[in-house]
């Protein structure tokens, strides 16, 4: 063998190991859970400390403890680019093991997403609670449907005089009927299903009345279920609830005359109720929690932009906008406490 040759091969045998193992480590870091233990930069500080109500020679009792500060942000689901809910159940699991947390300051930014989530970490706040310790929630520019159905769970419920709150209600799902469409243009699509309402809501058959009174049964026992846990844990009557239980939303000062807040404040004069009036501890510590996404991987990106180009093909193909594709392909029947809010 020639030793140009010889060389030749060395090099693609570099490369394709070089290849290899960076194609492996993307995988790899996209397969990694992360801790529930994530802080971030300037994750700890103490509270209160200028309050008149602080000792240094009291404070050193509780020097130790500190107030855990866990953000929900984004769109509720099992997971995306700003939410991870394994995240935040084991979150909220491992401080109420900790016997030197003395509270959770809860911070929402969200529009709310699937009842699923949203519910686990309503009750995961609730069984917090039986440890005997409080949770107040800071809802920060949008803590909407999902986003106020876990604000619930709150001892108390602050809101920034801009936040905009409530949107108490349910969607499931939007039905397309392109059966129309297809027959002008010549396209034929079949779904084999057995059961006449297995492929409910699938766009290549029509949406009946009897299949529109099944999701709508579902859709309703989710409302009741919201509006039922809005009028236990803020101590309005049932039907007085339902009538502010339309899906709009309210501002803060709404929110407070409908008493579905407790106060219009800043986040640090909230931890400073909690701090002085709630714990009676002064300059305690709080410890941030924030779940931060690795940045995508090269896979990740390349099938991100792939399933764009084949919606933008598809889309192009029937003749509709590709939002519309793009909406006909993340519809699920799952029912969601999400305020349309694009």
């Amino acid at each position: 063998m020639k030793k140009s040759t010889k060389s030749g091969l060395i090099v693609l045998i570099m490369l394709l190991i070089i290849i290899g193992g960076y194609v492996g480590y993307t995988v790899w870091k996209m397969n990694q859970d992360f801790s529930s233990n994530v802080q971030s930069a300037n994750g700890s500080y103490r509270i209160a400390e200028d309050s008149d109500a602080y000792d240094p020679n009291a404070a050193k009792e509780y020097k130790r403890n500190f107030i855990a500060a866990i953000y929900i942000e984004g769109t509720i689901s099992e997971a995306n680019q700003n939410y991870n809910q394994k995240w935040l159940m084991n979150t909220i699991q491992t401080l109420k093991r900790n016997n030197k947390n003395a509270a959770l300051a809860v911070f929402i930014n969200s529009p709310g997403g699937a009842v699923y989530q949203a519910d686990e970490v309503y009750l995961a706040l609730n069984d917090y609670k039986t440890t005997g310790r409080p949770v107040y929630v800071y809802q920060g520019p949008l803590a909407a449907s999902g986003g106020y159905y876990i604000s619930c769970a709150g001892t108390k419920i602050y809101a920034n005089r801009n936040t905009l709150t409530g949107s108490i209600g349910v969607m499931m799902g939007t039905s397309f009927d392109l059966t129309g469409l297809f027959e002008k243009i010549g396209i034929k699509s079949k779904t084999i299903h057995s059961g006449k309402n297995k492929n409910m809501m699938n766009y290549n058959e029509p949406f009946t009345e009897e299949q529109q009174a099944i999701m709508q049964s579902m859709c309703d026992e989710c409302y009741d279920q919201f509006v039922s846990i809005v009028a236990k844990n803020r101590g309005i009557q049932y039907n007085t609830c339902c009538k502010i239980s339309d899906g709009r939303l309210y501002t803060a000062k709404q929110a407070l005359d409908l008493r579905l807040i407790d106060a219009i404040d800043s986040w640090d004069n909230m931890l400073r109720d909690l701090a002085e009036k709630e714990l009676k501890m002064p300059g305690i510590k709080v410890n941030t929690y924030k779940y931060q996404k690795k940045s995508s991987g090269f896979i990740q990106i390349l099938s991100g932009k792939a399933l764009e180009l084949e919606n933008a093909r598809a889309a192009a193909q029937l003749g509709v906008p590709v939002e519309v594709m793009k909406s006909m392909n993340e519809t699920s029947m799952l029912p969601m406490y999400l305020a349309p809010i694009k």
